[in-house]
Order: structure tokens, then sequence, then C-alpha cells
């Protein structure tokens, strides 16, 4: 989380375009839409966590570029990697595709990047983007507030633990893509395997969050095999589709080393500037401050604000803002106003108390929606330095989390030098294999918690797999201190 200030209606833009049947023809890009990509692109960037800079963004628009030119869209296409741990990658009208590192973390060779291009590329060629239905996260939770009318700051919270790709592409959509990808992979001079090795390599993640967070627990932003259905069928059918090309399976090349040396020193999981989601904490070094979810609760870091969902549909943020000159009731204030803003609702209670040495307010509110009343719980600090910060929690009636948001906001604190410090950035780190090295071994030496599913994650392999003396691998380690 930093201070950033994005526009509100980024993901709803995105998500704009006209209808239109299939393209015929070598692709285009119209001047339309291209406008329409160039005035969304900083928008996302600051949406989606900014550009992640270094050779790394380079190598990204090096084999884009590749790949767009066996899509017949060279120096069309604009190609970025986003600061974001999120695995996933999007495209908008345009021709501007986006990649996380994240993704790029989880994929294994140059050969599974340009797979994740192409297919992105095959929506472009299709006009996936500016024919995929508007979608609200709103309708799929099925949270009372979606009657509500009145409150833009509401509707923005709503849309918080969807913007990262709420486009959900049909079957036939993803099918489209496979193929038209599956063929750039092979135009381009790369193995066309990998797409179907890359998929399953995604369909593995789900291992790993399992392991590392538990299952209810798992971060809720839609992340690429929820955006992108995947299924095994579409595995099976895109080895398929490999087959169908003529090629034999590893007669082009997956260039895996030109891969493991962009990715060595890549940042991996959360920026420090955005604060780290340690399970269900969040601390931030930074900032000096942290606070923990209670049990179902999940979270999910951005540069905005930490999206929070929890039992029956409940969502809401973490922020920050400078503390006013009138003080802490002002800020409170000023906050529930920009919630509410014209819908009709009514302040239940506001306490002043003092929460782990910090003065704060808290402030229940009861919303009217079209479809019953939406209960909101707020949350005020003062920080201390000039800073406040606040919680924005709403829950369907139903909801019987009240205990668990109190335990949440009890739960906010101010860390000590020594806590922030001891908070450090972790890096992908390439190794190789010795004599005597195993799964076992390459997993103690991996950062996380849960090392083993991890280091099988980063490198796509299987439980059963073994290594080789003189492989070239990834682990994730601490970066260093400073001095």
């Amino acid at each position: 989380m930093n201070r950033i200030t994005a526009a509100a209606a980024a993901v709803a833009l995105l998500l704009a375009g006209c209808g239109g049947e299939t393209p015929t023809g070598p692709p285009h890009i119209t001047e339309q839409d291209r406008a329409f990509g160039a005035e969304q692109h900083p928008r996302l960037l600051a949406q989606f966590g900014g550009v992640y800079q270094g050779e790394e963004a380079r190598y990204v628009a090096r084999v884009g570029e590749r790949v767009a030119e066996a899509a017949g869209l060279d120096d069309q296409c604009t190609f970025t990697l986003v600061n974001s741990d999120v695995v996933n990658a999007f495209a908008v009208p345009g021709c501007y595709i986006y990649v996380t590192r994240g993704m790029l973390a989880v994929v294994t060779s140059e050969a599974e990047l340009a797979s994740v291009l192409g297919h992105e590329l095959g929506h472009i060629v299709r006009e996936h983007p500016q024919r995929q239905e508007r979608r609200s996260l709103w309708r799929a939770l099925g949270v009372l507030v979606v009657g509500l009318t009145g409150s833009e700051r509401l509707t923005r919270l709503a849309g918080k633990a969807a913007q990262f790709f709420t486009l959900r592409y049909s079957r036939q959509q993803e099918y489209e893509a496979d193929e038209l990808g599956i063929g750039y992979l092979k135009t381009a001079g790369y193995d066309p395997y990998e797409a179907a090795d890359m998929l399953a390599a995604l369909d593995r993640q789900e291992n790993y969050l399992t392991a590392s967070r538990g299952r209810d627990e798992a971060r809720g932003i839609p992340e690429w095999n929820l955006s992108h259905p995947l299924t095994k069928n579409r595995i099976a059918r895109a080895r398929g589709i490999a087959r169908a090309t003529g090629v034999a399976d590893n007669a082009l090349p997956e260039d895996a080393a030109p891969y493991l040396r962009a990715v060595d020193g890549l940042l991996y999981g959360d920026d420090p500037e955005q604060g780290f989601i340690l399970g269900r904490r969040f601390a931030h070094p930074v900032m000096r401050i942290a606070f923990d979810a209670p049990t179902g609760f999940s979270l999910t870091n951005s540069p905005q604000a930490i999206a929070l969902s929890g039992p029956d549909g409940l969502i809401g943020e973490f922020n920050g803002d400078p503390m006013p000159e009138e003080g802490l009731d002002a800020y409170a204030e000023a906050l529930a106003k920009t919630v509410v803003g014209d819908a009709p609702g009514e302040v239940i209670s506001a306490d002043r108390t003092t929460i782990n040495g910090l003065h704060a307010v808290v402030l229940q509110l009861r919303i009217h929606s079209q479809k019953g009343e939406v209960p909101i719980a707020i949350a005020t600090y003062d920080g201390g330095e000039g800073d406040a910060y606040h919680f924005i929690i709403l829950s369907p009636p139903s909801n019987s989390s009240a205990d668990g948001i109190m335990q949440l906001f009890r739960s906010f604190r101010r860390l000590t030098t020594a806590q922030a410090a001891a908070l450090r950035p972790r890096v992908i780190h390439v190794v190789t294999a010795g004599r005597g090295d195993t799964v076992e071994t390459m997993a103690r030496r991996t950062a996380d918690v849960a090392p083993r599913a991890l280091f099988l994650l980063l490198n796509g392999m299987a439980q059963s797999e073994t290594l080789k003396p003189g492989e070239r691998v990834k682990i994730v380690t601490y970066a260093p201190g400073p001095g």
C-alpha cells in the first residue's frame, strides 16, 4: 500500500468497448482502440502497482515483440511488466499487454513466457476484450449493497477485490486464444508444447496457495486461472493443438537459460513500498504499522489500499491519509461522509477510544439500499507523525463477523524500529544444483512459509521429480539488509 491515488473508473473503462464480429484478414489495431489503450495505460499502472523497471521489463518486451511479429502485429503492441506479485497477465484494446512479476516468477522458460504473451495476443486479435460483457463483483458475491445508489466510494470499494482482471473469458474465447497463441509460438521459433506446460504449472499454483495459506485463506484477488478458466481438458487440448502443428515435442527450443538469467534477482512477493502480507498479517516497514486479520479473512495488497474479504461476502479496505489540522474527529467525519455520499443512511454509534496506545474513533453506520440495510464499520487511528489510518468494512445484514471486525480493529498497532527493520523483501535467486542436492535441500534454502511447495511451483516440478547435478533452479531468498 502506498499513497498513490488512481482514477476510480479505470477498471470499468477497461471493460468498455464496442461489440463486433470476429475480425477477418490480417490483424490490425484500430485508431480508436489505440487511443483507448493509450488513455488507460497510465491509469492501469497507477492502479495496479506501476511498471517494474529494469532488465526484466526489457526482457519481457523483447519476447513480446518476437511473438507479436509472429502474430502479424509487429511494432503495434506495448508489453509491460507490472509490479505486482499476483500471478496474472491480461490484454487491453489497443494491444497493450500486461504481465505481472508474479507471473514472470512462475513460468520456467522463455517459451512458457512467450506462450502467456501469445495467448493474450490471441485475445487481442479476436477482439475478445472489446466484446466481453462488463462484470461486477457485487453480482458474484451477492452482497445486498448491489442495490445501493449515491455512494461513489462504496461502488469503488466493491470493485477493489475484483479490480485486477475482472474480465472472465468464455470457454470458446479461451480456446480461440489458445489456438492462436500456440500457432504464434511455432512461428516465433518456440516449442509449441510449452503452452500446455505453462497451463499445467499454473494449475499447480493452487497446491502452493493451499499449502502456504490454507484453502480458506488464499488471497481473494482472482488470479490467472480464474479470469482465464482453466480445466484439465484445456491442458490436454493445448497439447493436441501443439501436435497438430507438425512439430515434435522438444524439436524447437524452450530457451530456459536466457529466462533464468533474466529473472535472477527479480523481486518476489510484496514490494516493501506497499508493505508485506504475511498470511493474515499486514506489516509496513516504511510506515511502521501492522494489523492482523481474523481467521476466515484474506488480504490482498495493491498500491491504493489493502483489500480485505471475509465470511459471507464481507469486504473492506485498509488505507491511510495525512491527518487534517482539525484532528482525528474531523478525519473520521470526513471519511464517513465520503463513504456514505448521497446514499440514505445513519450513524448508529461513534466511540472515541484508545487502541494499542493510539487514539482511535470507531463508527458504526447503516446504509439503506434497495434490498435492505447494509452495516458499515469504520475505524480511524491517529498514527502519529501527521498520519491517519482507517478501515472500512461492509457486510451483509446476515453476516456474523461483528466480533471478527472488532478483533481486526483492535489489532492495529505501530511497529518498533527493530520490528520494521526485520521486514525484508525477498528475491528470486537462480542456483546450480550440486551433487547430493535434492528438492528438500533446496526447499531449506527457500524463504517461505511453504518452502517445498513454492520451490516445486517456481520450477514447474511435480511432487515426485528429483534434481540432477548441474541443473539450474530458482529459490527465494531474503534480500541483503542495509549496510
